[in-house]
């Protein structure tokens, strides 16, 4: 059986850039997973995606001419449905094989070609045959179809194709972009399919303007790559070509001296990878005037409009030079550079007017025009919303910091929002928060006020910096607060991968900061002061709520490498203070290593068990009378739990949770003993309670930290 390298290309107009790098990742491993499935792949076949502005490619490795012939082993009926009193076919029998293609003119011969075989209780007929392989021309046929239908092509264009037949006309065609050539080489042979209208070849085209020759002839599909670098001057491989833009920006700012440094982005560097085919990094310039306007507005008309990369010097402030990724490579560069400084300018006027109207008017003036923005159809105006955002910062500041801190802290959220108000974040919505820092700055409110402002979004993203100071620590923790409880209040939940108000982010985001701020403030509290700012408004949604937040505090947890059983024990107790989970954690951690934890788990689970089924009866008390300790072993698990259980709780209530852990572990032996000679459930009722209660105190003693009988195995 011949096996070779397969290469399939389409060539398309230009495709959406932000789509391609997954078009052509799906592209590449949606065809190989087709042809794994027809047996022309095999199981170690590699396939490298291509994807260009104009063209979608792969090429996958051992690829088999024709799909080797597979036994198929067929159960069709029972042989007494199958087969009449005399052994010969019956009308249903000949009807199946007939459906399966097999040769019923002689029903003796088709009988005598099925195979009997017992099938449970029953004895069933079983035909057995040998299915022929696909051959490549028919399996890549069928798979360039499965996998055009898989990709994610993010909106489709319906486009007119003249028709290939005898009479004239006109066929319609759904893809992302119109397609203008097909390439399918298995080796150095062309595998004839259709596809979108078009009949397979072995040639493509190459740079619009640069091109060596046109159409390129690909002779080999291992030539693909070089043919195309060589003649068509187009860099195939999206990583390649991101490679090189990369390698070139680097280079680029190392020429200008050790002063400057490329602003990158992933986001960025892979549009500009989906718009150019040989890239040709060029440096220039804007005029200095700009540079008096916020940077991060500069930064993102440049980015974000321009597909340009800003230069920064080495304390990151933003420097009059950038560089452009050109897609084409002239012996004179000046009229490409010239033609894109000439662009830019008029975008960075624009910044520079916004700015400059908006410090017109102070944040304060804005505040009534808040009334007049809908925040959410059932919780009013962002004016209202930032009246409860007030309310919900004032009482947290006041137990973090007292009233000067409330004060900072409510002039903060009662101006966090106003910059929506403005020019600029009108026309770029992603700088909100951080054009009202400058615009506080610029009005004279302080760094604490004007920080507070800028960060109360924070953490915007996982790995995000917290807000710098305790005042922007309040005013985030109260704008997302306000967020969730208005959210859930109303009942506006996430559901599967649908979270459009950015709940679970928000959620995240008051977990890292009591957390990683180490806030003395208990959630459930926190919940508590964030719902009366609604008044009637809203349901109070604090149970599902609070689920909600341990549920992403898990898994968080289990995200920075904790196990689940350790997350689990912890979490199963509903810490109040989030700051402390961290140090429940490592004590769990430090516990599960020790000999005695196996066994104090598993008793504790017996414990729980029992004390839930007492319960379920009479409450139990977590109360021992000494003179109704009457066998041994619990005299000494008493004596042991009044020596140990004291200088445990000591522990724990300095906050030394994995030295309270491991001084319970030394109530191992007398654990063991007592269950090991002592009946819990005696017929005296006040033995009966008495041991029960001391079960409880040793339960309530154990269980602090953690819940470890969620250690058990």
């Amino acid at each position: 059986m011949t096996h070779q390298n397969l290469l399939v290309e389409l060539f398309v107009e230009e495709l959406p850039p932000k789509a391609l790098k997954k078009l052509g990742e799906v592209f590449a491993s949606q065809l190989c997973a087709q042809l794994r499935t027809l047996g022309l792949a095999a199981s170690d076949s590699v396939a490298t995606p291509f994807a260009s502005p104009r063209r979608l490619a792969a090429h996958i490795t051992h690829v088999a001419a024709k799909a080797a012939d597979k036994a198929v082993q067929q159960k069709l009926m029972p042989v007494s449905v199958g087969l009449d009193a005399q052994g010969l076919a019956t009308p249903a029998l000949l009807k199946k094989l007939q459906a399966l293609g097999a040769d019923v003119s002689d029903p003796v011969f088709a009988v005598a070609a099925l195979r009997k075989a017992q099938d449970g209780k029953v004895e069933a007929l079983f035909y057995d045959r040998l299915v022929s392989g696909a051959t490549l021309d028919v399996g890549l046929q069928q798979a360039l179809l499965a996998t055009l239908a898989q990709l994610p092509i993010p909106k489709m264009m319906s486009y007119q194709l003249e028709t290939d037949c005898e009479l004239p006309g006109w066929s319609s065609v759904n893809f992302v972009r119109p397609a203008h050539g097909l390439l399918a080489l298995h080796g150095g042979t062309v595998v004839p399919v259709k596809l979108l209208g078009l009949s397979s070849g072995k040639v493509t085209h190459g740079h619009r303007f640069e091109a060596l020759v046109s159409p390129v002839a690909v002779a080999h599909a291992d030539d693909y790559a070089a043919t195309l670098l060589r003649d068509g001057a187009v860099i195939a491989s999206f990583s390649d070509r991101r490679f090189a833009i990369v390698q070139q920006l680097a280079q680029a700012a190392e020429r200008l001296g050790p002063g400057y440094e490329v602003l990158m982005d992933d986001a960025l560097l892979d549009e500009v990878t989906a718009l150019v085919e040989r890239p040709n990094v060029l440096t220039c310039d804007f005029e200095t005037q700009f540079l008096d306007v916020p940077q991060e507005c500069l930064i993102l008309t440049m980015k974000a409009n321009q597909k340009y990369f800003p230069l920064v010097d080495t304390r990151g402030k933003l420097t009059a030079k950038f560089l452009v990724v050109s897609n084409i490579s002239p012996v004179d560069t000046s009229l490409v550079m010239g033609g894109n400084e000439r662009v830019v300018r008029p975008r960075l006027s624009d910044a520079k007017f916004f700015f400059d109207q908006d410090c017109k008017k102070t944040l304060e003036s804005r505040v009534a025009g808040l009334d007049k923005v809908v925040y959410h159809n059932k919780l009013g105006t962002q004016g209202a919303r930032m009246a409860r955002v007030c309310a919900i910062a004032r009482a947290l500041a006041l137990q973090l910091g007292g009233e000067a801190m409330a004060e900072k802290a409510v002039l903060a959220a009662r101006l966090a929002k106003t910059d929506l108000l403005t020019d600029m974040v009108g026309e770029f919505p992603e700088l909100q928060g951080i054009m009202g820092g400058y615009y506080a700055r610029h009005d004279g409110l302080g760094a604490d006020v004007a920080d507070a402002i800028e960060d109360h979004y924070k953490p915007r993203f996982a790995g995000d910096a917290l807000p710098r100071n305790m005042t922007g620590v309040v005013v985030a923790l109260a704008d997302k607060l306000e967020t969730l409880v208005g959210m859930f209040g109303t009942g506006n939940l996430p559901t599967g991968d649908k979270d459009p108000f950015a709940l679970r982010r928000h959620a995240l985001g008051v977990i890292r900061m009591l957390v990683e701020k180490d806030l003395p403030l208990d959630v459930h509290a926190l919940v508590a002061v964030a719902v009366p700012a609604f008044g009637e408004r809203i349901v109070n949604p604090a149970a599902a709520l609070l689920d909600f937040v341990y549920e992403r505090f898990a898994g968080s947890l289990r995200e920075q490498g904790y196990s689940a059983l350790e997350v689990d024990a912890v979490l199963a107790l509903r810490p109040q203070r989030l700051g402390d989970v961290p140090r429940r954690l490592a004590a769990v951690r430090a516990f599960v290593a020790l000999a005695e934890a196996p066994a104090l788990a598993a008793a504790n689970k017996r414990i729980g068990n029992i004390l839930k089924k007492a319960d379920a009866d009479a409450m139990v008390d977590a109360h021992v009378s000494e003179l109704l300790l009457q066998e041994p072993a619990e005299k000494a698990l008493y004596a042991a739990m009044q020596n140990i259980a004291p200088r445990s709780q000591v522990q724990f209530d300095a906050g030394d949770y994995t030295a309270a852990l491991q001084t319970l572990a030394a109530l191992r032996a007398p654990v063991d003993a007592f269950f090991d000679g002592v009946m819990v459930n005696a017929e005296a009722l006040d033995l009966r309670l008495n041991r029960l209660g001391l079960l409880k105190t040793l339960h309530n003693a154990m269980n602090q930290v953690a819940d470890l009988s969620r250690l058990a195995a």
